[in-house]
Formats: structure tokens, C-alpha cells, sequence
């Protein structure tokens, strides 16, 4: 038994500010879904990896196994509504988000603070996630874009100039 319980943690955890993403991915039919995600990482540069997590029991979880490709979009510090809007599920999440569809296929949203598209190498069980780790294979990011960042529960944006 743990000595504390479980929103005790999640306010604990929400000291840890963390950049937010929206990840895209296509299903088996060539559907478009994406999600807000917080738990992104950097692993490695040589091979280039990420990380970051996903309910074990999420409905997108099939479209993110080993092999899957998907597009990782930092948020710039001005689309809190984008990550709100990709928080929850909801039919036809695109009809109103500005985007394109990238070379590899997959949704690209627009004016993001970086991009990147990878394909899942491996997953791990982490409690009640998956731990994602992917490959990076292309890039892009805009150096003068703020990300947004998310601690104790709200979005934040980033001072650059100290």
C-alpha cells in the first residue's frame, strides 16, 4: 500500500513541467486520429529516439504497435485550444484544425513549434501505459516559436529572454 493516493500524486507529478504534443496516426482504414499527449521525451541521438505514454487501454493504442508511423507536433505557445480540442476523443477531429497531409501520409496540423515523424520501435508496459519508443525519421522545427508548456494543471508559456 502506498502512504499517498493517487490525486495526491498527480499534484506531485504537476510540479514536473513538460512540453505539450499532439500526435497524429493513421488506422487501419487511413483514418486520421490524433491526441494530446504531455509524457514526451528524448531518449537517444544516435540512434534518434523518443519516448512517451499511452493508456494501455486507449482505442488508438493499435495504431501506434511496433512498425506504425506517426507525427509528433510540439505546440507552440499559442494553440492551448488545439491541445484541449485533441484531449478528448471526438468524431472528425480535423474539420476544423488547419492542417495538411504530409509526404508519409499522415496529418500534419499547422503552425506548430516542431515536428516529428517517427515509427514505433518498441513498446513497453508501464503500469496502466505503454511506454511508445519510436524512431525518428524527419524533422522540423521553427527556432522563434514559444512552446507551450503545461504545469500544476494549467498551460504556461516560456520566457526566453532570461
Amino acid at each position: 500500500m502506498t502512504p499517498f493516493t493517487s490525486q495526491e500524486l498527480r499534484k506531485g507529478f504537476s510540479s514536473f513541467a513538460t512540453g505539450v504534443t499532439v500526435i497524429t496516426c493513421l488506422d487501419a482504414e487511413q483514418n486520421a486520429h490524433g491526441i494530446t499527449i504531455s509524457s514526451f521525451n528524448t531518449v537517444s541521438l544516435e540512434p534518434p529516439l523518443i519516448l512517451w505514454s499511452l493508456k494501455k487501454h486507449s482505442r488508438l493504442m493499435p495504431n501506434f504497435e511496433v512498425g506504425h508511423k506517426q507525427l509528433i507536433h510540439v505546440l507552440e505557445r499559442s494553440q492551448e485550444a488545439m491541445a484541449m480540442h485533441f484531449a478528448t476523443v471526438k468524431e472528425d477531429q480535423f474539420v476544423s484544425i488547419p492542417h495538411k497531409i504530409a509526404a508519409s501520409g499522415l496529418t500534419q496540423i499547422e503552425g506548430c513549434a516542431a515536428y516529428f515523424e517517427c515509427e514505433t520501435v518498441s513498446v513497453h508496459t508501464g503500469g496502466d501505459h505503454n511506454i511508445i519508443v519510436a524512431k525518428v525519421l524527419h524533422l522540423k522545427h521553427s527556432p522563434d516559436s514559444q512552446p507551450l508548456v503545461f504545469a500544476h494543471s494549467q498551460f504556461v508559456g516560456v520566457d526566453s529572454s532570461t
